[in-house]
C-alpha cells in the first residue's frame, strides 16, 4: 500500500523509507513557532530542561500577535519574556510590534515555510501551512520547548481523509465557505487526528489564500493537519516569498484513505456557522433574520489582502448600518500598507469602520472588539465557542469576508450576491 502526501513528508523527516498510520516516529523539524501567549510557558519548560541554546537560531520563531500591542501589564510582561529570550538566544525570526503580523499569515509571507517542511507551533491553527504543501500542526507549549531545544518532535502518523474537489467557486463564495461546508458535513470531530488531504481538478481553481483559509480551519474538524498538493500556484507563491527551495511530495496512487468525499465547488453557497460550533452551518438562504451588533473582518483565517479587498469592494460607497461596529484587521504590516496604498483604508473609514494594527485581538476575546452580554457578531475568525469573543451569552457567527461586509451594511446577516446586484 502506498503513502499519502503527509506520510511521505513525515517519513522523509524521520529518515525512513516508509511509515504507516498509527506508527510512532521521531521527526526532524524545519520550524518551531510560538506566540506571546504560548511561548512564555515553553520558555519556562525550556529552562527546566537545562537547555542553554535553541537547536537552530533560524528555525525558531516567536510572533507577538495575540495581546500585542500590549493590552495590559500581564500582556506586556509576557512579551517582555519572549523578547528577552529571543535576544539572549539570538533568535533570528522574532517579530514584535512594527514588524509582526498575525503569525499564520506572517510566516508564509516572510518565506519561513515552504513546500515539504515539517512545522510545529504552539497554536492550534499552525495547520495553516498545509496550503503550501507542508506538514504543519499545533502542539502544546511543552512540545514547543522540546522542539526548540532538540529540533525534533514525536508524532503518531495520522491516517487520512481525501477531499476530491471539482468545479470552481461562484462569485462572492470563497475558501471560507468551502471549509465551513466541509465541517458542517463531517462535524467538528469528523477528521479527528487525521490528515485532511485535498485533491482533484478543483484545487487549481482555488487561490493560495483560499487554500490557506481551508488548511487553517482543518483543526476545526479535529484534523491533525490539512494539506494541498503543490502546483504552479504554490511554487509561484513560494518563489515570490522565500529563498529556500521547496521540496515537492505527491501521494501515491494506491495511498490508503479512511474516507473519500467528492465536492463540486460550483455547488457551494455562502455559508454561515451559527453558535456555538463551526459545524452548526447554514447556507445563506437558510439563515433567516439575524440582527447583529458587530462585524470583525480579519484574523489568521481571513486577514489576507484578498479578504479585505473583497470586503472593500462591498463596502465602497456604502455605510455600515447604524448600531453596528465594524472592525477591519489586516493580518500583517505588508497587507496593511498595501491596503493604504490602494485606497482600501479610505473606503473602510468612509463606510464607518475602524481599522486596527495586525492582531489576533477579538478572535479569542482578547481585545479590540469584546462582546457584551447578548450581543451578536459576524466574524471571519475560526471559532464561535461559548464566550469566545466576550460574554458567555454573546453569539459569534462565522462567515466569509463577503458575507461579513454585506452584513455590516445590512445590520443583519446578509447575502453579498444579493447586495451587489
Amino acid at each position: 500500500m502506498g503513502m499519502t502526501m503527509t506520510q511521505k513528508i513525515l517519513a522523509a523527516h524521520a529518515g525512513l523509507d516508509r511509515v504507516e498510520a498509527g506508527q510512532l516516529i521521531l521527526v526532524n523539524l524545519d520550524m518551531v513557532l510560538g506566540n506571546d501567549i504560548t511561548s512564555p510557558v515553553a520558555i519556562r519548560e525550556f529552562n527546566k530542561l537545562g537547555a542553554t541554546e535553541v537547536f537552530d537560531k533560524d528555525k525558531v520563531t516567536m510572533v507577538m500577535d495575540h495581546f500585542a500591542p500590549n493590552k495590559d501589564i500581564k500582556a506586556a510582561e509576557q512579551c517582555k519574556m519572549c523578547r528577552t529570550f529571543c535576544n539572549e538566544k539570538e533568535v533570528t525570526n522574532f517579530y514584535d510590534v512594527g514588524r509582526m503580523g498575525i503569525e499564520h499569515a506572517l510566516l508564509p509571507e516572510k518565506g519561513l515555510v515552504v513546500s515539504g517542511d515539517v512545522v510545529i507551533g504552539a497554536d492550534s491553527h499552525t495547520c495553516t501551512y498545509g496550503a503550501l504543501g507542508a506538514f504543519s500542526t499545533g502542539v502544546g507549549s511543552t512540545d514547543m520547548a522540546c522542539g526548540m531545544a532538540t529540533g525534533k518532535a514525536w508524532f503518531k502518523v495520522p491516517s487520512a481523509i481525501r477531499f476530491n474537489l471539482t468545479g470552481k467557486l461562484n462569485p462572492f463564495v470563497s475558501g471560507k465557505d468551502v471549509i465551513l461546508h466541509i465541517i458542517g458535513m463531517i462535524g467538528v470531530d469528523g477528521a479527528l487526528y487525521r490528515s485532511m488531504e485535498f485533491t482533484g481538478a478543483g484545487v487549481a481553481a482555488l487561490s493560495i489564500y483560499d487554500r490557506l483559509t481551508i488548511s487553517n480551519m482543518a483543526i476545526e474538524a479535529g484534523a491533525k493537519n490539512g494539506i494541498f498538493p503543490v502546483d504552479e500556484q504554490t511554487l509561484a507563491y513560494v518563489a515570490g516569498h522565500s529563498t529556500r527551495k521547496p521540496v515537492v511530495y505527491t501521494a501515491d496512487e494506491d495511498a490508503e484513505y479512511e474516507a473519500s468525499y467528492d465536492i463540486d465547488l460550483s455547488t457551494i453557497k455562502s455559508t454561515v456557522a451559527f453558535p456555538h460550533l463551526p459545524e452548526n452551518t447554514r447556507t445563506i438562504d437558510e439563515v433567516g433574520e439575524v440582527v447583529i451588533d458587530q462585524v470583525v473582518i480579519g484574523s489568521c483565517t481571513n486577514g489576507q489582502y484578498k479578504d479585505i479587498a473583497e470586503a472593500a469592494e462591498i463596502l465602497k460607497g456604502r455605510k455600515v448600518a447604524r448600531g453596528v461596529r465594524a472592525i477591519i484587521i489586516p493580518a500583517t504590516q505588508d497587507i496593511y500598507l498595501k491596503a493604504a496604498e490602494n485606497g482600501l483604508l479610505k473606503i473602510f473609514i468612509e463606510a464607518g469602520c475602524v481599522v486596527s494594527t495586525p492582531t489576533c485581538g477579538p478572535c479569542l476575546g482578547g481585545y479590540m472588539g469584546i462582546l457584551a452580554a447578548g450581543e451578536r457578531a459576524v466574524a471571519t475568525t475560526n471559532r464561535n465557542f461559548v464566550g469566545r469573543m466576550g460574554h458567555v451569552t454573546s453569539e459569534v457567527y462565522l462567515a466569509s469576508p463577503a458575507v461579513a461586509a454585506a452584513s455590516a451594511v445590512a445590520g443583519k446577516i446578509a447575502d453579498p450576491a444579493a447586495l451587489m446586484k
